[in-house]
């Protein structure tokens, strides 16, 4: 069951990793923090309607308030942060500074609000994993070091452990869709004021409703779907370290589709995360000890 956890949760990373590749093929005048709202609220109304043909939403169970709301607020708190880091620092470091922090994050969040302790295996993993991001960084010949947006992407990994942790408590007491689901359609009316005055007919462009039909069925509602069911079976500290396979696939993508080169630094790089990946995969049965 664990294994079955993990590919889960690392095919909804994949799937997460052509969110660079989507945005690239955004219609210009498609502003970064336009795209991530309507990405949740198409992803949160799809989700719904995942969750009610599933019959997830017929638990009767009462839903616990502040996890409900704290979950929504770290979902919708992610898009914001994400993207505005990205949008000072550029995709490359926006991306894996807010991806490459969140198993850091995760884990001594894990520990402290679960009681999960993070194994020597899952150290070993992230380490590979960061370090492979690192690597990822310097692939580009000009790198824009921006301080605001390094803490903004920091606050995007912060945000998307809470929400990793808090989504792990609600699935132990409701049906996984049903979760993604409401923290999905509230988180979308905490984004919603962005949209307000906004320019938004580039959406009428083939290639804009395109991009944003992948971005919130393909990644966001397909890929959650995933991603909890996988969550339901995998520690939180895990769960964030797997998903660094996000990087992992964005880096190919833009090798293959998008023509970047390929430096040795970042041929490295996919390499540890990849390596990273694998040694956390074959976890055994048995439980480590834990590192704290």
């Amino acid at each position: 069951m664990k294994s079955r956890g993990y590919w889960l949760v690392l095919i909804a990373a994949c799937l997460w990793g052509t969110n660079g590749t989507a945005q690239a093929l955004a219609p210009q005048g498609a502003q970064p923090l336009i795209i991530g709202a309507l990405r949740i609220a198409l992803g949160g109304l799809t989700l719904l309607l995942i969750a009610g043909l599933r019959g997830a939403l017929s638990d009767r169970r009462r839903w616990a308030f502040v996890p409900t709301v704290i979950g929504a607020l770290s979902i919708a708190a992610y898009q914001v942060f994400f993207f505005a880091g990205v949008a000072r620092t550029g995709v490359a470091i926006g991306t894996i500074v807010g991806i490459g922090s969140t198993p850091i994050l995760a884990g001594p969040i894990g520990f402290l609000v679960r009681g999960e302790r993070p194994t020597r295996r899952w150290a070993f993993a992230t380490v590979l994993g960061i370090i492979g991001c690192a690597l990822l960084i310097v692939v580009g010949e000009d790198i824009h070091i921006d301080l605001l947006g390094i803490f903004l992407a920091i606050c995007a990994g912060g945000s998307y452990a809470v929400f990793t942790t808090v989504s792990k408590g609600l699935i132990d007491e409701h049906p996984p869709e049903a979760v993604m689901a409401m923290t999905f359609c509230l988180g979308a009316l905490f984004t919603l004021p962005l949209l307000f005055g906004a320019d938004l007919r580039w959406l009428a462009q083939p290639s804009g409703y395109l991009v944003i039909i992948h971005l919130g069925i393909i990644t966001a509602a397909i890929g959650y779907t995933l991603y909890a069911q996988g969550l339901r079976l995998t520690p939180v500290a895990t769960t964030a370290t797997l998903t660094l396979a996000e990087p992992l696939t964005a880096g190919l993508l833009g090798v293959f589709f998008l023509h970047e080169t390929l430096t040795l630094p970042a041929f490295l790089g996919i390499l540890l995360i990849f390596a990273g990946l694998a040694f956390l995969t074959t976890e055994k049965s048995q439980p480590e000890p834990g590192i704290v």
